[in-house]
């Protein structure tokens, strides 16, 4: 904790620079100088003031599945960490490295909706538009500093355990704005909330965060479903309290899947890396290694689906080796009976939308 304290105190000069850098560019768009580009198709965003782990991959899909079976729905992503550059439609053969892990996801999991990678939003969004002018939403990912597009509605995303308003400046913090950048937001939602959340703890998060009077907040949590076996989605896996599990992640933090495999399962190991890690040979031999030193019966490799995308880049070594790695899905549930309302409230956003 003291070391802590004490290298946040190091790094507060850095923060101070960095925050000097981004009021500036806040200022130039709050002032009219610098513009965002509206466009005549709602476009959502779902982003976050931190770095990483608020949840927006889940939050996405989400939206995908309220979205799908009504309307023409794309999303538009970074695909962050992609070894190619431009704007690229995504297919369900591509890989991690042709377009990113994220986008992979969605495009495996919803391959009838339009998935989109590019640098550039502002390109990017006509472009979608010119090749299916029958879109009727674009979901942007993690578009809440992107200030060149202005997004219909602009949904903030903050962790329940690691909320904004406690978090600082990078980089002595996780903040990539100023804590006021919140009040740009339509819709908050505090994620990864405890199960066990109450009515109080409710209204504790909502007076800490002073939402403005136009700002709705909700609390999300994470409903995990059964794992499927990374190289064929088909064959599922039940956990049971026999089970050994060693897990391996490359996602910002792990700590509430962690929570929950805890319950599920015997025991967990974990073997983490950096968010968005592309694993090595060498990566994938050592866990086979870890895999093999574990002394139990019944004994599996689990991991997220983000993270499957990038280790289905070792296919041959895993079939070769028959490793057992299932990945787990997740989805977004809401707290306090409040999923109908949020679902209304993206609704009536298109059914009032407005060229």
């Amino acid at each position: 904790m003291i070391q802590s304290t004490l290298v946040k105190i190091l790094l507060a000069p850095f923060s101070l620079l960095y925050g000097i850098g981004v009021s500036i560019r806040n200022g130039l768009y709050n002032r009219g100088l610098l513009k965002g580009v509206e466009f005549n198709v709602p476009v959502i965003s779902v982003g976050n003031l931190s770095v990483g782990g608020a949840g927006k991959s889940p939050h996405i899909e989400y939206l995908i599945r309220l979205l799908k079976d009504y309307i023409d729905v794309a999303t538009l992503s970074r695909g962050y960490r992609r070894k190619t550059k431009g704007f690229l439609t995504v297919h369900t053969g591509m890989t991690a490295e042709q377009v990113g892990d994220e986008p992979l996801q969605f495009k495996r999991k919803f391959p009838d909706i339009r998935v989109t990678v590019s640098e550039s939003r502002t390109f990017a969004i006509p472009k979608i538009m010119m090749d299916n002018p029958d879109t009727k939403a674009v979901l942007l990912d993690d578009a809440f500093q992107h200030r060149s597009v202005k997004p219909g509605l602009n949904i903030l995303l903050t962790e329940y355990s690691r909320p904004f308003t406690k978090d600082f400046l990078l980089p002595s913090g996780r903040l990539r704005e100023w804590r006021s950048a919140y009040e740009r937001a339509d819709t908050i939602i505090v994620t990864k909330c405890p199960l066990s959340i109450t009515e109080e703890d409710k209204t504790k998060m909502i007076e800490e965060i002073n939402p403005l009077s136009h700002q709705k907040v909700y609390f999300s949590y994470y409903g995990y479903q059964q794992p499927y076996f990374i190289l064929n989605p088909l064959y599922k896996l039940a956990l049971n309290k026999e089970m050994d599990v060693l897990l391996i992640s490359a996602i910002a933090r792990t700590d509430y899947l962690v929570s929950y495999l805890k319950e599920q399962v015997n025991s967990v190991r974990v073997r983490e890396y950096e968010d968005h890690h592309y694993f090595t040979k060498y990566d994938v031999g050592q866990l086979k290694a870890d895999f093999d030193r574990m002394e139990s019966d019944k004994k599996v490799i689990i991991t997220t689906e983000k993270d499957a995308m990038r280790l289905e880049l070792h296919r041959p070594y895993i079939i070769q080796n028959r490793m057992p790695i299932w990945a787990i899905p997740v989805e977004v549930k809401f707290h306090f009976d409040e999923g109908p309302l949020f679902d209304e409230d993206v609704r009536q956003f298109l059914l009032n939308f407005k060229a």
